[in-house]
Order: structure tokens, then C-alpha cells, then sequence
């Protein structure tokens, strides 16, 4: 399965009603992140289990949702969260 199916997976957790992401791993080739086989990616979510959440407890969710991805599939992760209402 690809990484991108496998945090949509995870993330479904959270009920999305929108998902977009975006494997920029190519831009990022011989960084030492990319080395180690993590991936570099850009993520737009819409949820609305991030109503009254900060910013940073969204990314939490999020991190909390992708558990161990963040240690080896994932090196970098640009979030953009949001709920309905915000978009």
C-alpha cells in the first residue's frame, strides 16, 4: 500500500470530509531526511472533530492519528487544518 493510502487511512480516524495530500518527497532528494526513506508531504484536512481546537492541539490529533508513520515514513508533514465552517 502506498504511504499516501496509509495516512489516509490512519487519518480517517478523525472523519474527514476533506483529504488532500501531497507527496513533495521529490523536491526534497539528498536531504537527510529523505535518506532514511521518510517522505516529505502536504496535508489539507477538514474535520469536525477540530471545532474548537487550537492549531496546535489539531496537529496533535493528527500526529496522534499517524502514530508510528512519524517516526519512519514520514519526515516532514505540512498540516492544514481546518473545520467545515473555516473553508
Amino acid at each position: 500500500m502506498s504511504t499516501i493510502k496509509l495516512i489516509k487511512q490512519k487519518l480517517a480516524a478523525l472523519n474527514p470530509e476533506k483529504i488532500e495530500i501531497l507527496d513533495e518527497s521529490a523536491k526534497h532528494e539528498g536531504h537527510e531526511g529523505a535518506k532514511n526513506g521518510g517522505g516529505h508531504f502536504s496535508l489539507t484536512i477538514v474535520s469536525c472533530n477540530f471545532l474548537e481546537k487550537s492549531t496546535m492541539a489539531r496537529h496533535r490529533m493528527i500526529y496522534a492519528a499517524l502514530g508510528k508513520m512519524m517516526d519512519k515514513d514520514i519526515h516532514a508533514l505540512s498540516i492544514k487544518a481546518y473545520t467545515p465552517e473555516e473553508i
